[in-house]
């Protein structure tokens, strides 16, 4: 075995000459992977005047010297353009998104999860699938509501509100069996 296993970092051989170079090899693969940050996952024509250890994920239609490397990281290293395949698990900040991203081992998936993407949802399911009637569905079998302490910032105080709209429509609270 010449390399490690995951990263395919270069081992130095006993025998080989100019070990330097298989080792300066190595730190080059551990500065493209290691705290991976990108500037962006949407070009498809290199930057023209790149900074050295600049890196990009390769957008879905690249052209020029990007061609065939769509997806993969491109890393800017000793004036010309170095290509890595992503492996399933790598993930990469994504700069100019300042978003959070792992390869799928098909595609690049968003990992980044802020409370602006969890306000506002069409529905939300919990150990079950919503749908246009029920936006809300939870499938399990104990369910706490907690009322938040003082020493948390609340009152201790626990109330849950049901409201409707106007004293014509239904408020109902129904206990079923079997679905009916």
């Amino acid at each position: 075995m010449e390399s490690t296993t995951n990263l395919e970092l270069p081992y130095i051989l006993p025998s080989q000459a100019q070990k330097h170079v298989t080792h300066n090899e190595a730190l080059d693969l551990l500065d493209d992977f290691v705290q991976l940050t990108v500037l962006d996952r949407h070009l498809g024509t290199p930057p023209a005047t790149p900074e050295e250890g600049a890196r990009h994920i390769v957008g879905a239609s690249p052209t020029g010297t990007w061609s065939g490397h769509a997806g993969q990281i491109a890393v800017w290293r000793d004036a010309h353009w170095i290509f890595h395949a992503p492996f399933p698990g790598l993930r990469a900040w994504v700069a100019d998104e300042s978003e959070l991203f792992c390869w799928s081992g098909a595609e690049w998936r968003n990992l980044t999860i802020a409370p602006e993407m969890i306000e506002n949802l069409a529905g939300l399911g919990i150990g079950a699938e919503t749908d246009p009637g029920n936006p809300f569905a939870a499938k399990l079998n104990n369910a706490l509501w907690a009322a938040r302490s003082t020493a948390e910032g609340g009152t201790g105080d626990l109330r849950i509100t049901l409201n409707k709209q106007a004293v014509t429509n239904v408020l109902s609270l129904l206990f079923q069996s079997n679905w009916s």
